[in-house]
């Protein structure tokens, strides 16, 4: 029995469960009579059983199901022959891997040789019994966590306080997956980058400003010897990025300012809307648009002036990411303005100033924290936006101011590094996790400056 079959039968007999239980409840305070003489409603008991009926079970189901493949695994090595035992692990996994996938799919191939198949026999046997065994555990654990839970039911006993207790701890442990899953993306990147640090000064990547990280292969084969200066990335990212915020940010705080207190309902009811259908287009779509439209409109605007205009061009990437961002910049900034209380407006305007005025001087102050929130959450789709870039801006690492020229960003260069033939541990590759190191700490700085922004206008309007 496989354990998605498990899990859905666990399910259902954790529903009976919390029916039993709920009886049990009812049963041992005379019935719907003696409710009141329960410490807690019926159906905290019954919830109660659906604990200790799903949470001892499941833990074995997980640990049975993490661990079962790995010792598995080791049972067939141990049982395969010496000269077999004895080669390099490449070799062994490659082995393995052959078995594992006979196994899986529950049928001897022919053509493998005669030790294979074997081996593959035994994993199967394996596999079965293990398959046995965990649900034999799984149900036997919780059957009796349904029996202890209908016993320790009294009329006295706390079952609220299990339960809140159960879901608090419940709700801990989802935060802390988030913390680890955080702390795990972090310390993975920051490992990798030490290792391409390594092979590649930190200074010439900080300081750099020649980007070209085509290295050989092999040391017999003809190739660049890589140069990994990431100034022009995040120049190109820092020029694409206050393209599309110069449109972004004023276009959706003057929305957001419009729609909360000029627009009446029935124009509200049908800008807003329109303006968050933007965030749902797909961004390939927004790059097919830059590409086809935008990109070919700039260079033949400039050529009509006399300019020259690349035919991907850092403008014309940047304004259509402006374009995209636009919704996060306004909803949010329309949620923020308008929960700022309504007394405060009336204020203004019992002291003789005019709308204009009491938005300047009392609402826009007052709602700066969350407009500062708008704004680093617009910047930061603006700086790990990738698929505009590659069709609109190219991928070309220029060190260049000129919004008319072609240029690259980090994200975009991370995608290409992580790409194509090339070992995992050269410094071609790793070069991937220096940059997202960077870009990691660049905008943990930007969030630490904007929190002290609105930590001081937040002291002073609260």
């Amino acid at each position: 029995m496989n354990s998605s079959i498990i899990l859905l039968l666990l399910l259902v007999l954790a529903a009976f469960s919390y029916f039993f239980g709920r009886k049990r409840a009812l049963a041992v305070s005379n019935g719907n009579r003696g409710v009141n003489k329960l410490h807690s409603l019926p159906g905290y008991y019954g919830y109660l059983v659906v604990v200790w009926c799903l949470i001892p079970s499941l833990i074995a189901l997980m640990l049975w199901s993490f661990f079962s493949p790995a010792l598995i695994s080791q049972q067939v090595v141990a049982s395969l022959p010496a000269d077999i035992q004895a080669a390099d692990a490449t070799t062994v996994n490659l082995f393995m891997n052959r078995v594992a996938s006979m196994a899986k799919a529950g049928a001897i191939d022919a053509t493998a040789e005669p030790v294979q198949q074997a081996a593959a026999r035994y994993y199967m046997d394996l596999q079965a019994n293990s398959n046995l065994i965990k649900s034999v555990l799984v149900f036997a654990l919780a059957g009796l966590g349904i029996f202890w839970g209908l016993r320790k039911i009294a009329p006295q006993f706390r079952a609220r306080n299990q339960v809140e207790k159960v879901i608090v701890g419940l709700m801990i442990l989802c935060a802390s997956i988030a913390i680890v899953t955080t702390l795990g993306i972090v310390l993975s990147v920051l490992f990798e980058s030490i290792r391409f640090f390594q092979a590649v000064p930190i200074t010439e990547f900080l300081f750099g400003t020649h980007w070209s990280p085509q290295t050989a292969i092999r040391t017999d084969q003809v190739g660049g010897s890589g140069s990994f200066g990431a100034v022009p990335l995040f120049a190109g990212t820092l020029l694409i990025s206050v393209i599309a915020l110069v449109i972004a940010v004023p276009v959706g705080l003057m929305s957001a300012i419009y729609l909360s207190e000029y627009a009446s309902r029935r124009v509200r009811a049908w800008v807003k809307p329109s303006l968050e259908v933007l965030a749902g287009i797909p961004t390939v779509v927004y790059g097919f648009f830059a590409a086809l439209t935008v990109a070919p409109f700039i260079r033949d605007l400039g050529e009509s002036v006399g300019l020259t205009v690349a035919s991907e061009s850092a403008l014309a990437a940047g304004l259509v990411m402006g374009v995209m961002i636009i919704p996060f910049m306004s909803s949010l900034s329309d949620d923020v303005i308008n929960a700022v209380p309504q007394a405060m407006r009336d204020g203004s305007y019992g002291m003789g100033a005019t709308r204009s005025e009491t938005i300047k001087q009392v609402i826009l102050p007052a709602a700066l924290p969350g407009i500062v929130g708008a704004f680093l959450l617009a910047a930061s789709r603006a700086i790990g936006e990738t698929m505009i870039v590659v069709m609109a801006a190219g991928l070309s690492a220029n060190l260049t101011a000129n919004p008319l020229e072609a240029v690259t960003t980090v994200t975009v260069q991370i995608v290409t590094l992580l790409t194509g033939d090339q070992e995992f541990d050269s410094p071609k590759t790793l070069a991937a996790f220096a940059l997202g190191l960077t870009l990691f700490v660049l905008t943990l700085i930007l969030n630490i400056v904007a929190l002290r922004i609105v930590r001081k206008y937040r002291e002073q309007y609260d």
